[in-house]
């Protein structure tokens, strides 16, 4: 039997009605047989209304129930609301850590293949600075710091070994052993499920880090991990100069490993777009989202692009 899949509708306040639309229209019966959406029924069925939507949607009470390969089923989250997209802040976060909170315990059932979470306001998830990552890192008991963000795309990858961090404390939070323990656990991933030895390229943090200055990181921290991980025999270079890699030499690399979020999360999307996914590693589970955000500017506009979430779907499908 095919494992279940498990969506979050995310953040009420944004474009997820619409990719999830999208999104469906573009998927496979026998994908669809095997979704649910944790979500509110009434709220997702008011704004397909509002943006002229037609999915046939069903209530379910658990991912057990057998219905109609064409129907949306839908595991209700009660949340009160009065508009359609203007649910106040207090509502959208207790609906959005229900919603998380519901879906791990999904996540831990050996017939689920994962869950992916559609675009969430990582202020309203928390008001300390977190994201879906170190969230669900937390429900399954993580250490801190412990979670490994990786975007994926089948021609590169990329991961900050710091996530939803302030720049000022990067310098602090990165060691040597955090950088050989996650190099260590994606390899192993990489190996577990694509079946391939990846090329690992390792950014420094300072500007013209090749200098490799007395005191700095990439002497005392960087370059000592990559040392110790290339005597592991692991296909690996660094510290590298952060400025130049993307311009071709990143075409060398499976995956390329930077000390912060936007180090590496900025040239990647310049990359390639909407293709891409983000994958967190280390969970007790499978768990992926769609690589952008909840882009309220573009609500009711029909404009959203829909093709990083068909990508997450069909990547947790083959697990």
């Amino acid at each position: 039997m095919k494992k279940k899949i498990i969506i979050v509708f995310g953040d009420p306040n944004s474009i997820n009605s619409e990719i999830i639309f999208k999104s469906w229209k573009k998927l496979d019966r026998s994908v669809k047989k095997r979704i649910y959406l944790v979500a509110n029924y009434n709220l997702i069925l008011s704004q397909f209304k509002k943006l002229n939507y037609k999915i046939k949607c069903i209530l379910v009470d658990n991912i057990y129930e057998k219905n109609s390969s064409d129907s949306l089923k839908i595991i209700n989250i009660n949340v009160k609301f009065k508009s359609p997209f203007l649910l106040s802040r207090e509502s959208s976060s207790k609906f959005i850590n229900q919603s998380l909170t519901f879906a791990h315990k999904l996540a831990l059932d050996k017939n689920v293949a994962g869950i992916i979470n559609c675009s969430i306001n990582k202020k309203i998830l928390s008001n300390k600075k977190i994201g879906v990552t170190e969230f669900l890192s937390k429900k399954c008991n993580l250490k801190k710091n412990s979670e490994i963000m990786l975007i994926y795309n089948k021609s590169l990858s990329v991961i900050p070994l710091t996530t939803h961090l302030d720049l000022k404390k990067v310098s602090s939070t990165i060691s040597k052993s955090m950088i050989v323990n996650k190099i260590l656990k994606t390899r192993y991933w990489f190996k577990k499920n694509f079946r391939i030895d990846p090329k690992i390229a390792v950014l420094g943090l300072n500007p013209h880090n090749g200098e490799m200055r007395k005191n700095s990181e990439e002497i005392k921290k960087i370059f000592p991990a990559v040392q110790s991980l290339k005597k592991q025999r692991l296909r690996i270079d660094g510290p590298l100069v952060a400025d130049t890699i993307f311009i071709k030499d990143f075409k060398d690399y499976d995956i390329i490993v930077g000390m912060y979020h936007d180090q590496v999360l900025g040239p990647f999307k310049t990359l390639f777009k909407f293709d891409g996914i983000n994958i967190t590693l280390g969970l007790k589970y499978l768990r992926v989202s769609p690589d952008h955000g909840t882009a309220v500017n573009l609500i009711g506009k029909n404009k959203a692009n829909p093709e990083s979430l068909v990508k997450c779907i069909n990547f947790i499908s083959k697990f």
